[in-house]
C-alpha cells in the first residue's frame, strides 16, 4: 500500500515518532490515521514496559515558581544516562511535570505510594455514602470512586496538562519510547505560600 506523505508528516508532528515508524503504522492501519496513532501508542507502551526494570541513576531536578511567586514545585526525574538527562526532550518532560504538579496538585507519584490507611478511609467513606444500595452495587460504585480518587490525587493517573487525551504515565511512556531509556519520577514537592 502506498502511504500519503502528508499523512506521515501529520502523524510525525503529532507523535514525534520516526518517519519509518509513522509509515509502518499507517501501512498497518491501511491509511486510517486514528488507528495508526493507536498502533504507535501501543508500541510506545510496549517499549516502555521492556525498560521498566532498568536502573535510573541520572536525571534532573526541575523547579518551577508560578508567576505570582506564591507556588513553587521541585521534582526529581531520573533516567539511565547523563546523555538523555541533557536531551531537550527530557528537559521538556521535567518542565511539563512541574507545570502538571502546579496546576493539578497531585499528592502521590503512583498508586503504590498512596498509604493503605488513606485508601481504606476513602473506601469506607464511599461505602457509607451508598449503604442503601445492594452490596454488589456498592462495591462497583466504590471501585469507580477509587478510580476517580486516583485520577485526582496520583500524578501518573492524571490527565496530562498539555494533552487531555493521555495520562501523565502515557506521556512518560511515549518519551521512554522516543529516547530509548527508562524514566522514573523519583519525588516531588509543592510549596504554597501560607500552607
Amino acid at each position: 500500500m502506498k502511504v500519503d506523505v502528508e499523512l506521515v508528516k501529520h502523524i510525525r508532528e503529532k507523535t514525534s515518532s520516526s518517519v519509518i515508524e509513522c509509515k509502518k503504522a499507517l501501512e498497518e492501519a491501511k491509511g486510517d490515521v486514528d488507528k495508526a496513532l493507536e498502533i504507535l501508542k501501543k508500541r510506545g507502551l510496549l517499549i516502555s514496559q521492556k525498560k521498566v526494570n532498568r536502573e535510573t541513576k541520572e536525571g534532573l531536578v526541575g523547579a518551577y515558581i508560578h508567576t505570582n511567586g506564591k507556588i513553587g514545585v521541585l521534582i526529581e526525574v531520573n533516567t539511565e544516562s547523563d546523555f538523555v538527562a541533557r536531551n531537550e526532550e527530557f528537559k521538556e518532560l521535567v518542565k511539563s511535570l512541574t507545570l502538571q504538579i502546579t496546576a493539578f496538585d497531585p499528592k502521590w507519584i503512583d498508586r503504590e505510594s498512596v498509604p493503605a490507611d488513606i485508601l481504606d478511609k476513602e473506601r469506607e467513606i464511599y461505602r457509607e455514602q451508598f449503604k442503601d444500595k445492594p452490596p454488589a452495587v456498592i462495591e462497583k460504585i466504590v471501585e469507580g470512586k477509587m478510580e476517580d480518587f486516583y485520577k485526582t490525587n496520583v500524578l501518573l493517573d492524571q490527565k496530562f496538562i498539555k494533552d487531555e487525551n493521555i495520562t501523565v504515565n502515557e506521556y512518560i511512556c511515549s518519551t521512554i519510547a522516543k529516547l530509548g531509556e527508562n524514566i522514573r519520577v523519583r519525588r516531588f514537592i509543592k510549596y504554597e505560600l501560607g500552607e
